[in-house]
């Protein structure tokens, strides 16, 4: 886990997680960060993706990437969350990010008002090789376009630094579009916000599941 600048950081920012386990924890209101899982780990914390510096317990450092990211913005107090799954920094783990019933209230019937996010998909299974990053013969993981390339095209950067001049429909090789069709409720590139930001009011405060599956 990670806190944006001036938010505490739960947990010393991360801990080891064994199949079907789960960790409890609270943050304060208003809190804001990321969470993402980390795969192929020895027991010093030294990981082959999503790696922090070689420690089981990030202390605010962040993830090596291509990872996938749950991204959150809590508001509190019966407020709007803004929450997301990212694949902006490639993809190494399905995973993906709900509202625990009754923690919350719609105040919508759009499909982005406390809805599931997320990718379930193994983007790994179909990576393109120009993307993919190996263990032996064994994709573990997959970049970006803007990962791989470092282009402004691919990172909205530069005169592509806005929604209107960083369209992946426009680029020669649609990589985002690779990750869109395989999961439709994740960020796929950076102006990606119309079709993966949901949003959620507490109930009063709204707790959440992030799941690796």
């Amino acid at each position: 886990m990670l806190n944006n600048p001036g938010h505490p950081l739960p947990m010393n920012g991360g801990f080891e997680l064994g199949a079907h386990q789960t960790k409890t924890f609270t943050v304060p209101d208003h809190w804001a960060g990321r969470f993402w899982g980390r795969t192929g780990c020895d027991a010093s914390g030294h990981c082959q993706t999503g790696d922090c510096g070689n420690k089981i317990a990030c202390n605010g450092a962040g993830g090596v990437p291509p990872v996938s990211l749950a991204e959150i913005t809590f508001d509190g107090d019966g407020g709007q969350d803004f929450y997301d799954v990212s694949l902006v920094d490639g993809y190494n783990l399905p995973m993906k990010m709900l509202p625990i019933a009754g923690t919350f209230r719609r105040v919508t019937n759009s499909h982005y008002d406390c809805n599931e996010a997320g990718c379930h998909s193994d983007l790994n299974a179909h990576c393109p090789n120009e993307l993919a990053i190996r263990s032996g013969n064994k994709v573990i993981a997959c970049k970006s376009a803007c990962l791989a390339f470092n282009t402004d095209e691919y990172c909205c950067r530069g005169a592509h630094n806005r929604p209107e001049t960083c369209k992946s429909s426009q680029w020669k090789v649609n990589y985002p579009a690779m990750f869109k069709k395989s999961c439709p409720e994740a960020y796929s590139y950076a102006y990606d916000d119309h079709s993966s930001t949901f949003t959620c009011h507490g109930n009063p405060s709204t707790g959440y599941v992030v799941q690796f599956c």
